[in-house]
């Protein structure tokens, strides 16, 4: 009975030495090639099974034995294979095994067998961005520093990032503390600049802080729109802060304007002051406006009549309208008595600007006497004004009318110093001027409807026109030089 023991001990080495692979099954799903081996465990029992009965002579007995080893040694590197993917399994790092579980839950991935290839090539990948430290964390970054090192004692404390001492109170400023900071140095800069200007023109200190401060709240109101305007676009703060201010050099140095008659003004109420226009550049105007506002004893405001072209023309037109000067119209002539105001109007118009030199002086037509209508026609007074000094700012030597049709000017002087030297030419010479205002003419004893009466309104006018002309012949006479 005892050869029928010697297959079992044949058979017992290959079933010990399959015995590790019948185990793989109860591995990770990850060990795909332990999976394959599971099978043939059942196929060598069942070999050994065919061949018991020919255990029974002795010359079967080395080729089982031989098969058997045939067979073990053909097992034996499936399971080295296995034991090392095991080890290789164990090493992985968690987000290996994460990225592995992602692949797999995917549609399409492969569950059993072998490790898809993108698997396999983004496991590598995994295990470097799990070494390499995030930029974003400093911490982990020294942490990770920390752990690669071999010879760091392993009882040492962690490494730790040590913050940036805090800024001093004096340089902690803020962005906005800065800007604040260095405007308010400009403005002191600034202040002290016009100081020091006040100082050198004569100007106190307390007046000029009050000047700044003025102008200072002018500019705000004019940045938030807190200011008012008229029906007709007269912006009386801009008149009297910036529009008067910058024609008072003028009124007070350069022409040295007297006024005369300015008690002929009425205090009160609506008034039309009739003069002569002369100058090539309507400068009269201007310097008319100052003085009564200057000179007047409640400081009016004068509301000129201008043209068409005065507010046809860029930038002349707009400060022409903030400063007060109305399009020269019944209609609007006519609310503004209605209104109470004082306006001025120049009937000569072009033709009186734009005379030549050598009829200096001498008044043109006073037109079809409009302006002595609306008089009539609101009871006002008509106050005559006569200029001496306007004619030789600008003497008149000639006329380019065909450069003044083309450029769509009503003429084109030519005087000593324009267009010869350029720009230049534009500076008016230093004439004396004589403003002077005549006793009024009383229109409210002919009554509103006079002013249908076309004879009454052509007496009237005539006789404005003859009172401007013997004021100016008397002023000349009066005046001592062109000018001084």
């Amino acid at each position: 009975m005892t050869p029928a023991r010697e297959p079992r001990d044949a058979v017992g080495p290959a079933a010990r030495v399959i015995a590790p692979e019948a185990a793989a099954p109860r591995a990770t799903a990850n060990q795909a090639p332990a999976e394959k081996a599971a099978p043939d465990a059942p196929a060598t029992k069942k070999s050994g099974a065919k061949r018991a009965p020919a255990k029974k002579s002795g010359a079967t007995k080395p080729a089982v034995t031989k098969s058997a080893v045939k067979k073990t040694a053909a097992k034996k590197p499936a399971a080295r294979k296995t034991t090392a993917k095991q080890a290789a399994s164990a090493n992985k790092t968690p987000a290996t095994k994460r990225a592995a579980t992602k692949a797999a839950s995917q549609p399409g991935a492969r569950t059993t067998g072998e490790p898809s290839r993108h698997t396999e090539a983004a496991a590598p990948r995994a295990e470097a961005s799990a070494r390499r430290p995030s930029r974003r964390s400093i911490s982990a970054a020294a942490g990770h520093a920390g752990t690669r090192r071999t010879d760091r004692p392993t009882d040492a404390p962690p490494l730790r990032v040590v913050p940036d001492p805090p800024e001093s109170p004096a340089d902690a400023i803020t962005p906005d503390a800065s800007g604040a900071g260095e405007f308010e140095v400009l403005i002191n800069l600034l202040v002290e600049a016009l100081r020091k200007a006040g100082s050198l023109v004569g100007i106190e200190d307390d007046d000029l802080e009050h000047r700044i401060a003025a102008a200072l709240a002018f500019v705000r109101r004019r940045l938030t729109g807190d200011y008012e305007i008229d029906d007709f676009g007269f912006d009386q703060e801009f008149t009297d802060k910036v529009w008067l201010p910058i024609l008072r050099p003028l009124y007070k140095r350069w022409f040295r304007v007297e006024v005369r008659g300015v008690e002929n003004i009425p205090a009160s109420g609506a008034a039309l002051v009739v003069a002569n226009h002369s100058g090539t550049l309507p400068i009269d105007g201007l310097m008319t406006q100052v003085a009564v506002h200057d000179e007047h004893p409640t400081h009016r405001h004068l509301r000129m009549l201008g043209a068409d072209l005065v507010f046809e023309s860029p930038l002349v037109g707009e400060f022409s309208r903030k400063s007060g000067t109305t399009l020269a119209s019944n209609p609007d002539i006519e609310r503004l008595f209605a209104q109470g105001e004082l306006v001025a109007v120049f009937p000569e118009g072009f033709k009186g600007v734009g005379k030549p030199f050598g009829e200096r002086y001498k008044l043109q037509r006073f037109g079809r006497g409009g302006f002595v209508a609306a008089a009539l026609r609101a009871e006002v007074p008509i106050i005559p004004c006569a200029i001496v000094g306007a004619e030789e700012i600008y003497p008149m030597l000639g006329n380019i009318k065909g450069l003044a049709r083309l450029l769509g000017f009503p003429y084109f002087p030519i005087t000593p110093l324009f267009p010869l030297f350029g720009l230049a030419g534009l500076i008016p010479l230093p004439s004396k001027w004589i403003i002077e205002f005549g006793e009024p003419v009383d229109t409210a004893s002919h009554g509103a409807a006079a002013a249908d009466d076309p004879m009454l309104v052509f007496d009237l006018t005539d006789q404005v026109r003859e009172i401007v002309q013997q004021s100016l012949h008397s002023l000349l006479l009066q005046r001592r030089s062109v000018f001084f």
